[in-house]
């Protein structure tokens, strides 16, 4: 035999290559998966860090961790012991039947099997509930933490923070041991039919001592846990959701509660019963106890409660509820901090008199005119400056000091827009393009003589009545996903900070030297990041630096929320530019309100939050109510979260610091959440009541207003909020900032608005009038004492007061308004009605809105060309509100709108009433263009309704006349504009407009 064949086979040179593949495959994988890790969490510990809230993810992750582990634990370790117990016991010697011959295949196909099921089961289902558990960690710390309130419920007088913070984690804990047991008990009862301890069929013992003893324990631990619940509803009812009112009824009292209890008893029984049994081995007992259970339920739980309330509570409902729905109205109250409710009778008058708004000139001269939800197209025409920036969509009511006095403005924030910009790669997109600049601010109450926004700040660099401050915007709801900023001392700016002409290359650069993102300059850190947000060019760009930072959730709202995941932020955020130093030198600050809420206050009425806070603003614009829970039943304005625009710094300030949610989460996480001595009084001046909480508090009013518990059972007077009437659909009107004071007040405040109409869809009758006190004042660390005050006006029930949607069909349908509107329609530019506010001045109810006009296409943004005015059934429209007001009110208002002595520019029309001349007096050509121009409009009303009548008549001759006319008339009217504008709004063959304002 030869040496070669003598010699062992060597493996083949492909099995040696595979060889060392398989583990190194496995190596770079787990090394992928760590790296994907450490990038999601590591990064996000750097990030708290670095915002100062380290404590916050700490003690999450802590509670958290264990909660999982418990969680995992108790799951895991009772599906593995319960199938080891079951595997452990079964019978040595199974009887030969059918059945078992047929469970022997299984058994046999199952074995190679057992090892893996019997441990990988409970790793999957302890994953899974650990994974719920922690789910939990807010419940559970607010629990172990829990404050107490200080009052107690009406029924069984424990304190309110059994409810709000014990309860929930009470009912958790039952629950998960229940559904333990319960998934235990069914691997338990399989696990003992599949090796023959429980044969169902056949001769002989059926059950074996062990699997009895063993289901029996499991039984009588779910008997016992359904039992706890029966014990646990009877605290839970206090906060049911009825029909009629939230929280337990007479029926619930007297019938339920002893159900309750008496099923509870029976369920501790039944669980005795079960013991038992698997001491004695007999199951009739525990069936028969069962069925008892389950009679009892029926009978007990849902029988008798019925026929209590058929019998007795239906028949005399009115009496027998009053006293429980008394204890709803007041837990109601208490809940949403409606305590500060003062309910006024308002008898307003409809007849508009001479002077009627002499008493009322502060809220006459602070009316707005500038439609926030409106004129943001205009702010970008005239101040965007370059594509690269934008503004949001909604703009901002603030108010600020103008010559000593405080006014309503009208704010936004140039906020960068990468959208915009025309070269888009990595490079620019995060280290060139990296924040915004300046903030835009106009005055609510007046606007330019050709309708333009009177801007009291403006330009790139800013200036105006702001005074200086820190302009550059890194943090903002549209900022990017995440910027690169900030170089070593020496190099070169290459961050765009503005467009300046006179700067080489047309720019302006910065460097960012703030505090605002975690180190990126290290190698790990860069790798981290890198996979974090999926840009290799992070790991090899020579602008990721040693001084590197990078910025990341930069949206405030989602800043707050990070940072104190506890609370729920408002749907908006709003900016401010607050003075932070002694030098007087500002800054811009974006002012989150935030809420603790809960689902669980005895008898307060439940709210729906995404309907309480939907209205026609926050359908157009997405707002959200996604921060909110989808349900509560009370609430707090607790924080005032601050986030800074330049460097992204987060400071909350307890602003309801009786609040015991928030007395809980500051004990849970000490010294994150600022006193409200540490707001400063510039800042205190810019804060005002939110919004969201605003509209919960009138959803409920609707209803109660009405405090008798015998009239709040009938319904009669419930009311209802308007659909806003310029949105053409069915969605509430958004609720109004304005600057007004109330019937019977001396001075005007800052103050956030609703109105009510009559509970009807046929009618729109206004019968309340809803106003906070929104003004906290300017002193540092202190809150003014009307604040938070909530004036509800009642109107008389024998007065027919015109609703918002009766007013806009007024106007709508009012001949000269009418007529002038669709000519400025008509000539290749649309009108768009500005929002309708609702005042009780003049001892009755004054009605604005601003009307708008932008062109049809091409470049197009809204300016300010008409003021309609309602009082009662008498109609104003005007170029300004101060001549339509002196319209309404017989020549003569008696106050002086913001607007007053601003002289408009000619323009298509004097309104209904007007004098006619809104032209130059000194120009006569002007004054016989203006009476052209009237002449043709009257003439252009007559020939629509001449149209009409032919259209009703079927007259077509006299309608194809009228047209005629009617076209003859527009045309004269564009050549009157022609003269007045000197070509201005002429528009060319095309449709487009000739000549368009020039950009700001």
């Amino acid at each position: 035999m030869s040496s070669a064949a003598s010699r062992p086979a060597s493996p083949s040179s492909g099995e040696r290559r595979r060889g060392p593949l398989l583990p190194t495959v496995l190596v770079l994988a787990g090394v992928v998966v760590v790296v994907l890790i450490l990038a999601r969490f590591w990064t996000e510990w750097l990030w708290f860090e670095q915002v100062g809230f380290g404590q916050v993810i700490r003690t999450e992750w802590l509670t958290r961790g264990v909660l999982f582990a418990l969680g995992f634990l108790v799951m895991g370790g009772a599906l593995w012991l319960n199938l080891r117990l079951a595997y452990r016991n079964r019978p040595m010697y199974v009887p030969t039947t059918p059945q078992q011959q047929d469970l022997d295949r299984y058994r046999e196909a199952f074995e190679p099997l057992r090892r893996v099921v019997f441990v990988g089961a409970p790793l999957v289902a302890g994953f899974f509930a650990g994974s719920a558990a922690s789910a939990q960690w807010q419940t559970v710390l607010l629990a172990m933490n829990a404050t107490e309130w200080g009052s107690s419920d009406p029924q069984f007088g424990i304190d309110l923070s059994f409810y709000v913070f014990s309860l929930p984690m009470v009912r958790f804990i039952v629950s998960f041991l229940m559904t333990t047991t319960i998934i235990s008990a069914i691997v338990a009862v399989f696990t003992h039919y599949l090796y023959g301890a429980l044969q169902p069929t056949g001769g002989g013992e059926r059950i074996t001592r062990a699997a009895r003893t063993h289901t029996a324990v499991l039984a009588a631990i779910i008997t016992l846990a359904i039992a706890a619940n029966y014990w646990l509803d009877r605290y839970s009812v206090l906060s049911n959701a009825g029909e009629r009112f939230d929280g337990a009824s007479y029926t619930d009292i007297n019938a339920v509660l002893p159900a309750k209890a008496i099923l509870a008893v029976v369920g501790v029984f039944v669980a005795l019963l079960f013991v038992w049994t698997g001491v004695r081995g007999n199951w009739r007992l525990p069936a028969v106890g069962v069925a008892l259970m389950v009679v009892s339920g029926i009978l007990v739980g849902g029988a008798y409660p019925a026929i209590i309330q058929s019998v007795r509570v239906n028949p005399n409902a009115q009496n027998l509820e009053a006293e429980y729905i008394q204890r709803n109205i007041e837990a109601t109250y208490d809940a949403y901090d409606l305590d500060r409710v003062e309910v006024e009778r308002y008898e307003a008058e409809t007849v508009a008199e001479a002077g009627a708004l002499r008493e009322d000139a502060d809220s006459t001269a602070s009316i707005r005119l500038l439609d926030p939800n409106v004129v943001s197209p205009t702010f970008r025409q005239l101040q965007q400056n370059r594509q690269y920036y934008d503004f949001r969509d909604t703009l901002s009511v603030d108010r600020y000091d103008v010559d000593g006095e405080s006014a309503d403005t009208v704010i936004a924030v140039r906020e960068l827009n990468l959208a915009g910009s025309q070269e888009r790669n990595w490079v620019n997109d995060h280290t060139v393009f990296t924040h915004g600049f300046g903030v835009v601010a106009a005055r609510g109450n007046v606007t330019s003589a050709d309708g333009r926004p009177q801007f009291m700040e403006s330009g790139i660099p800013s200036t105006g009545v702001l005074g200086e401050y820190e302009p550059r915007i890194y943090f903002s709801p549209n900022s990017p996903d995440y910027s690169i900023v900030g170089a070593p001392e020496g190099t070169d700016p290459w961050e765009l900070d503005y467009p300046d002409d006179a700067a080489p290359n047309g720019q302006v650069n910065t460097t960012f030297t703030g505090d605002g993102g975690p180190s990126i300059g290290g190698f790990f850190n860069k790798l981290l990041y890198a996979a974090r947000f999926g840009s290799e060019q992070i790991l090899f760009s020579d602008r990721v630096t040693d001084e590197s930072q990078v910025l990341y959730y930069r949206d405030p709202i989602e800043r707050v929320s990070r940072v104190a995941p506890f609370l729920n932020t408002e749907g908006s955020t709003y900016p401010a530019v607050v003075d932070t130093n002694d030098d007087g030198q500002g800054e811009v600050v974006w002012i989150v309100d935030a809420y603790t809420t809960s689902n669980e206050y005895p008898y307060s009425a439940r709210q729906e939050l995404e309907s309480a806070i939907t209205d026609s603003l926050t359908e157009q614009d997405q707002l959200a109510a996604a921060a909110l829970p989808e349900y509560i039943n009370y609430i707090r304005n607790s924080v005032k979260a601050v986030v800074n625009a330049y460097d992204g710094s987060v400071t909350l300030y307890a602003w309801d610091p009786e609040d015991p949610v928030l007395q809980t989460w500051m004990e849970i996480f000490p010294n994150t959440i600022k006193p409200i001595s540490e707001i400063s009084g510039s800042l205190m001046s810019h804060l005002r009541y939110p919004e969201d909480l605003f509209k919960v508090q009138r959803e409920l009013l609707t209803e109660y207003h009405v405090t008798d518990a015998a009239t709040f059972y009938t319904g009669g007077d419930f009311w209802r909020i308007p659909d806003d009437p310029t949105s053409g659909q069915e969605t509430p009107q958004p609720s109004y900032y304005l600057t007004l004071a109330m019937p019977g007040e001396d001075e005007a405040n800052f103050s956030l608005t609703s109105s009510y109409i009559i509970n009807s869809d046929e009618r729109n009758v206004l019968t309340g009038f809803m106003a906070v006190n929104a003004e906290p004042g300017d002193t540092p660390g202190e809150v003014a004492e009307d604040y938070g005050t909530i004036t509800l006006l009642e109107l008389p029930r024998d007065v027919t007061v015109p609703g918002p949607g009766q007013v806009q069909n007024n106007f709508d349908s009012d001949t000269a308004a009418a007529n002038e509107l669709n000519i400025l329609s008509r000539g290749g530019s649309q009108v768009i009605q500005g929002n309708l506010l609702t005042l009780p001045v003049g001892g009755g109810v004054l009605y604005v809105q601003p009307v708008y006009v932008q062109s049809s296409g091409g470049t197009q943004f809204p300016l300010l060309r008409r003021v309609l005015v309602a009082f009662g059934d008498e109609i104003g429209f005007a170029q300004t509100l101060d001549e339509a007001l002196d319209q309404v009110f017989e020549g003569d208002s008696g106050a002086q709108a913001g607007d007053a002595g601003v002289e408009p520019e000619p323009d298509e029309g004097s309104g209904a009433g007007g004098s006619g001349d809104s032209g130059d007096p000194d120009g006569a050509g002007d004054t016989g263009a203006q009476q052209q121009l009237n002449e043709a409009l009257a003439a252009a009303g007559q020939a629509i309704e001449d149209s009409n009548t032919a259209l009703a008549n079927s007259d077509w001759t006299a309608y194809g006349e009228a047209q005629d006319r009617l076209q003859a008339a527009l045309e004269d009217a564009i050549a009157a504009e022609e003269e007045l504008y000197g070509g201005t709004a002429a528009e060319d063959s095309s449709g487009e407009p000739t000549e368009e304002p020039a950009d700001g």
